[in-house]
């Protein structure tokens, strides 16, 4: 049986022990009901795993001490989604959860023309990550970028990423297939809001080198397209 999982941002390989905050240590004392002695893993969500031993079942500041660790190498593949906020909170926490399950490393807030909720609140979002990558037994974090309004977003990706750029629309203009065309290791791909990018953008994207592609026949809400395109992202890689 796997050993319970938790997230601690700020523990390094040299620790010998470690003090949990508050929330976690009463989930593992209150809610699990573990005690001295009993054994859980730690992981700062950069690779590092540490497996622990309890030495103080305090309800406020249960205390581990490092037993082993281990270094999980990231993949080389960095697989990004530009995606804009939706009015629907749970539907786009929806996506961040399943994103990070499947193991996509990167999102993007992308604040478009027609974004109807263009503030998002980095903190829980972040906690999602978390809560997700922990409940799929990973070791590394997605780098939740802040939101960025689109034409700062593709100016940065085409001069910084050094990625392949794709941009879902649902213009009838001339679209290679993405489950059909090849990906380069390294990708990232717009999704836009509900009533899609604006013709405007849309020529932008393209003036900047993205390549025009298509989820399927079908008209997909924004998350949906978001977790199609994710996933064909991450089957290209295997």
């Amino acid at each position: 049986m796997a050993l319970p999982f938790f997230y601690k941002e700020d523990i390094t390989s040299t620790q010998k022990t470690v003090v949990l905050d508050e929330d976690t240590s009463k989930h593992v004392v209150q809610v699990l009901r573990m005690k001295v002695g009993e054994a859980l893993k730690l992981t700062n969500g950069k690779g590092d795993t540490f497996t622990c031993e309890i030495t103080d079942d305090h309800r406020k500041r249960c205390e581990v001490k490092i037993s082993a660790t281990h270094f999980e190498e990231r993949s080389t593949s960095k697989q990004i989604i530009a995606v804009s906020p939706l009015k629907n909170n749970s539907r786009f926490e929806w996506f961040l959860e399943k994103a990070t399950e499947i193991g996509i490393t990167g999102i993007i807030p992308l604040i478009c023309e027609r974004t109807e909720k263009s503030l998002v609140k980095m903190d829980r979002l972040k906690g999602i990550l978390i809560s997700a990558m922990l409940q799929s037994q990973q070791a590394w974090l997605p780098v939740l970028n802040e939101p960025a309004k689109f034409n700062d977003c593709i100016k940065w990706m085409k001069e910084e990423t050094g990625c392949q750029l794709l941009i879902a629309h649902c213009e009838e203009d001339q679209k290679a297939d993405l489950a059909g065309i090849d990906i380069a290791n390294n990708a990232v791909i717009l999704i836009g809001p509900e009533g899609d990018f604006t013709p405007a953008e849309i020529a932008m994207a393209l003036a900047n080198d993205f390549e025009p592609v298509s989820l399927g026949d079908t008209r997909l809400r924004t998350e949906t397209a978001a977790m199609v395109a994710a996933v064909l992202l991450k089957m290209k890689k295997f």
